[in-house]
């Protein structure tokens, strides 16, 4: 099959398509003929050498996909081969087939194309495990989203309007404001003019934060809250230290929470699908959030597909198709 990795920690260059044996389910496992993988910041992170799998994973790139079944390992029930799925994966989307725990894999929400619904699982799951299932956020509270018109962004203005929140949210120009508000957002801000403290703070703060900047925005952030407001780290992309100013957080009585998703034991992220499949499945199916797809690439541009995020010329979500244009 083939497949791509990094040869070398680098920029998009280094991703090359190499030829690996096919796979075969173990004991839980089920093994997916790969239809379209998503490509995420973390894929681009891992490409650098910053951000490598969990020790016994796939070197190949990819955090998700969608597919059908092609092999059921022993003791999997509920799949059978020819399902149409898309999976939450912690490595090895990046190919024409990838093993993956059963307990990691979707069905396919009515009404969504099997290419584009490679776009929902990393998404769907970092935000709803995060956002809800974490930080509780409530039908009229206000929530921030950093960085809107990503996939990250595009997907939780999607489920927090869907939940009758009030949503901020910060992207970089006025194109992507744009989508971000017709996507649902009540507030856009606009980071290279606008203070998204400023802005929040003159309506009361924000009672939940999803920030992918980490270290850069920690300060501005914990001021942004409003009393009893919880602060949801996922990234580092403003790098992994920040100032932190304990009394700020004690007025406040905050919280800050930081989470990873790709590291968590199989078990905890079976219970996170569930969930997304119980409570955030039917409002895809409904069309009250839709995958928002920038483009579908080929798997030989596989390094095309990254210099998109690297350069942050997309809006939503970048996916990978194995079926050559």
């Amino acid at each position: 099959m083939r497949a791509v990795i990094a040869t070398e920690p680098g920029g998009p260059e280094v991703l090359s398509v190499v030829d690996l044996p096919g796979l075969a389910p173990g004991p839980g496992e089920v093994v997916i003929d790969v239809v379209a993988a998503g490509v995420n910041k973390a894929d681009t992170l891992q490409r650098q050498g910053l951000y490598p799998p969990p020790p016994g994973e796939s070197d190949v790139l990819g955090l998700e996909c969608s597919g059908t079944i092609a092999a059921v390992g022993e003791g999997v029930t509920g799949w059978q081969i020819g399902d149409r799925v898309c999976a939450l994966l912690a490595g090895g989307g990046y190919a024409e087939q990838v093993r993956v725990p059963a307990g990691q894999v979707l069905p396919v929400p009515d009404g969504v194309d099997l290419v584009e619904a490679a776009a929902l699982p990393e998404v769907a799951c970092t935000v709803w495990s995060n956002v809800f299932m974490l930080a509780g956020l409530q039908p009229g509270e206000r929530f921030l989203v950093h960085g809107g018109a990503g996939g990250i962004g595009t997907f939780a203005i999607q489920l927090a309007t869907a939940l009758s929140a009030k949503v901020f949210t910060t992207a970089g120009s006025a194109e992507k404001l744009a989508v971000c508000a017709e996507l649902g957002a009540d507030v856009t801000i606009n980071y290279r003019e606008e203070d998204f403290v400023e802005v929040l703070s003159a309506d009361g703060g924000a009672d939940v934060i999803l920030d992918n900047m980490g270290g850069k925005y920690l300060d501005r952030n914990v001021t942004a809250l409003a009393t009893q407001g919880r602060l949801v780290i996922i990234g580092m992309q403003g790098g992994i230290k920040g100032e932190l100013n304990i009394a700020k957080l004690l007025n406040k009585r905050g919280a800050i929470l930081a989470t990873s998703l790709r590291s968590r034991p199989a078990e905890e992220k079976a219970a996170i699908c569930a969930s997304v499949a119980e409570h955030v499945w039917p409002l895809v199916a409904s069309g009250e959030i839709r995958p928002i797809v920038h483009a579908v690439l080929p798997l030989t541009a596989a390094g095309q597909a990254h210099r998109l995020l690297d350069e942050s010329a997309h809006v939503g979500k970048v996916l990978l198709s194995m079926v050559e244009a």
